[in-house]
C-alpha cells in the first residue's frame, strides 16, 4: 500500500515503517522507545526540510519567483505549475500519541505534550494552506477502525489549530526541560513558549482576511499574546535547525551543473538595489557580463536578476551569456549555510507591524515593530560568513543607517504595509518558501509578473494558482469524503484555481 495512503485511511499505527515500530518488534530490544527519541523524530518532521534534493528545494523556491533555473529544461513551479500535494506529514502523528504514551508520569509530561499539540498545529496548518478543507478531526483514528476520515471545513481546521496552539502555551507553561531536543532551544520550555507564541501570532495575521468572523476571535486573541508579551526575544532566537555536516543544507552540492544554474529573480535583487540592501552581496553572485564591463563585485550595478516568467529559451540563452546573477557560491559550498528558520523574531516583529498598521495592537508604534524585524534580518545575514559578501559585507553601521530612502518608514499605511510585506519577502529568500508562496497569496505583493504566454496556469493564464491538488489516491481510497469536500467548496471539482475559504471574500 503507497506511503500516502495510509497517511490519509486513518494514519495505521500498527502497520507504520518507522524505526520506533522495527524497535518495538524486536524481541531484543526494549518494549517501549523513550519520549525523548520520539521526541525527536516529532520536531526534526517539521524543523527539518523534508525534500529529496536539491533541486526539490529550487523547485518550492521558485514558485514565490526567488529564482529562476537554467538546466534540464524548463522548471514547473519558476513558471506556476503545480500538481497534487501530499498527506504524508500526517504519518507523524501516531509517534506524537507513542510519545505522549511514553512521557506518561513523567517529570517533563507537560512538556512533551506541549510539543505534541505544537508539531500537530504546524502539520496541519501546512496541510490545510496548501490544499483548504482537510482530514482534522478523524485523523489518526486507525486503531479505532475508521481507516476513511472526513474532510473537516478549513475553517473548522483553523480553530483546531488556534485550540491546540493554546493548549500548548498551557502546557509549556508547566513543563521543565526536557531530552530529545534538537533545536537551538535544548528542551527549554519557556523559549517552546515563545515559538508556539510567535507562531499563533503568524497564524492569525494568516488569518487576516477573516478578522470579522466572530467565531475565530483574531483581533481579541491576537491582542491577548501580545499583551502576555511571552515572545521571541531577539535576532538569535528562532524555531528552525542548524545545518551541519550531519544535517546538510539542501543546496550544497559539489556540481555546478545542478545547484550552479540558479538564478536570482529580478524581483529580488532590484527590490534590494532599491532599499540599498547588502543582503544582495550573500544572496547573489554577480553577473558575469557586468565583471567583464569593468564594474567590481561590491558594486551593486554588477547584480542583474531574472524575470522568472521570461520564455525560457530565451533566458537560459541570456544566461549562457552570463547576463544574471547565480546564486551565492556559499548555498553551494557551505555545509552550514543559513540555519532552518521557521519562526523568527524578525518576521514575529514584521507581523507585529503589521498589526499595529491594521489597529489590532497600540502597545507600541508600528515603525518601531518594522525597524526591529529588519534590523534582526540583517544581523542574522551579519552573521553568515563574510568571505561570501563580495567584499561588501553587511556592518553594525548598515544596520544603523538602514532606515533612509526607500527604506524609511513611509507616513502612508497603505505603503506601510507594502513595505512590512516586502521585508517578510525578503526575509524568508532560500529559507521559507511555502511561506513566501502563502504571503503572496494572501496580499498580491509583491508583483509576480506574470505572462500569460508562458504560464503554465492554462485555466488561468493570467494569475498564480492559489492552491495545490488533493493526493490522487484519495480518489480510490477516501473518495466518498474527499467528493463531499470537493462538493462543500469547489462545485465537485479539483483545480489550482478554486478559492478556499481562507481567501475567499
Amino acid at each position: 500500500m503507497k506511503k500516502i495512503i495510509v497517511a490519509i485511511t486513518g494514519m495505521l499505527m500498527f502497520s507504520s515503517c518507522s524505526n520506533f515500530d522495527e524497535i518495538n518488534t524486536n524481541p531484543n530490544t526494549p518494549t517501549q522507545v523513550s519520549a525523548s527519541l520520539l521526541a525527536t523524530n516529532i520536531i526534526l518532521s517539521i524543523a527539518k526540510y523534508q525534500g529529496t534534493d536539491a533541486k526539490e528545494y529550487i523547485a518550492e523556491n521558485a514558485l514565490p519567483k526567488y529564482v529562476g533555473y537554467a538546466n534540464e529544461g524548463q522548471l514547473g513551479t519558476q513558471y506556476n505549475l503545480i500538481a497534487n500535494s501530499s498527506f504524508n506529514k500526517m504519518t507523524i502523528l501516531p509517534d506524537i500519541d507513542k510519545m505522549l504514551l511514553a512521557a506518561q508520569g513523567s517529570p517533563a509530561e507537560n512538556s512533551y505534550k506541549g510539543i505534541g499539540h505544537f508539531i500537530r498545529a504546524y502539520t496541519f496548518y501546512l496541510l490545510t494552506m496548501k490544499m483548504g478543507d482537510i482530514p482534522y478531526s478523524e485523523a489518526n483514528l486507525g486503531l479505532q477502525g475508521n481507516y476513511k476520515p472526513k474532510y473537516d471545513s478549513q475553517k473548522e481546521v483553523f480553530m483546531g489549530i488556534l485550540s491546540e496552539l493554546e493548549q500548548a502555551r498551557i502546557n509549556f507553561s508547566k513543563g521543565v526541560t526536557f531530552d530529545g531536543d534538537p533545536t537551538i532551544f535544548k528542551g527549554n520550555p519557556q523559549r517552546w513558549r515563545r515559538a508556539c507564541n510567535a507562531f499563533e501570532l503568524k497564524v492569525l495575521m494568516t488569518l487576516s482576511g477573516k478578522e470579522s468572523d466572530a467565531d475565530l476571535k483574531i483581533k481579541e486573541k491576537f491582542a491577548g499574546i501580545v499583551n502576555e508579551n511571552i515572545l521571541l526575544q531577539d535576532d538569535s532566537d528562532y524555531f528552525g535547525l542548524e545545518y551541519n555536516s550531519v544535517n546538510l543544507h539542501p543546496l550544497y552540492s559539489t556540481n555546478d551543473m545542478f545547484t550552479g544554474r540558479t538564478i536570482l529573480s529580478d524581483i529580488v535583487v532590484d527590490n534590494l538595489k532599491r532599499l540599498n540592501d547588502k543582503r544582495l552581496f550573500y544572496f547573489a553572485e554577480p553577473s558575469a557580463d557586468q565583471i567583464v564591463k569593468g564594474l567590481a563585485q561590491n558594486s551593486f550595478m554588477a547584480y542583474t536578476g531574472v524575470k522568472t516568467s521570461l520564455d525560457y529559451g530565451l533566458m537560459n540563452a541570456n544566461y549562457s551569456a552570463g547576463k544574471y546573477s547565480k546564486i551565492n557560491l556559499r548555498y553551494q559550498t557551505k555545509q552550514n549555510s543559513d540555519p532552518r528558520r521557521l519562526l523568527t523574531y524578525a518576521e514575529q516583529e514584521l507581523i507585529l507591524a503589521e498589526a499595529s498598521i491594521k489597529g489590532w495592537i497600540t502597545t507600541s508604534n508600528a515603525q518601531l515593530y518594522y525597524e526591529n524585524g529588519v534590523k534582526a534580518a540583517l544581523k542574522n545575514v551579519m552573521s553568515t560568513d563574510a568571505f561570501f559578501a563580495h567584499g561588501n559585507p553587511i556592518v553594525q553601521n548598515d544596520i544603523d543607517t538602514y532606515f533612509t530612502g526607500e527604506a524609511a518608514f513611509s507616513a502612508d499605511a497603505a505603503t506601510q504595509l507594502k513595505q512590512v510585506w516586502m521585508q517578510r519577502y525578503l526575509l524568508n529568500f532560500l529559507v521559507d518558501g511555502e511561506t513566501a508562496y502563502f504571503e503572496y497569496r494572501r496580499n498580491k505583493y509583491p508583483d509576480f509578473n506574470i505572462d500569460p504566454t508562458t504560464n503554465l496556469n492554462v485555466n488561468s493564464p493570467a494569475s498564480m494558482p492559489v492552491r495545490y491538488l488533493y493526493p490522487s489516491s484519495e480518489l480510490n481510497y477516501n473518495s466518498q469524503n474527499l467528493m463531499e469536500a470537493l462538493n462543500r467548496q469547489f462545485g465537485g471539482y479539483d483545480e489550482i484555481n478554486k478559492t478556499m475559504w481562507l481567501l475567499a471574500n
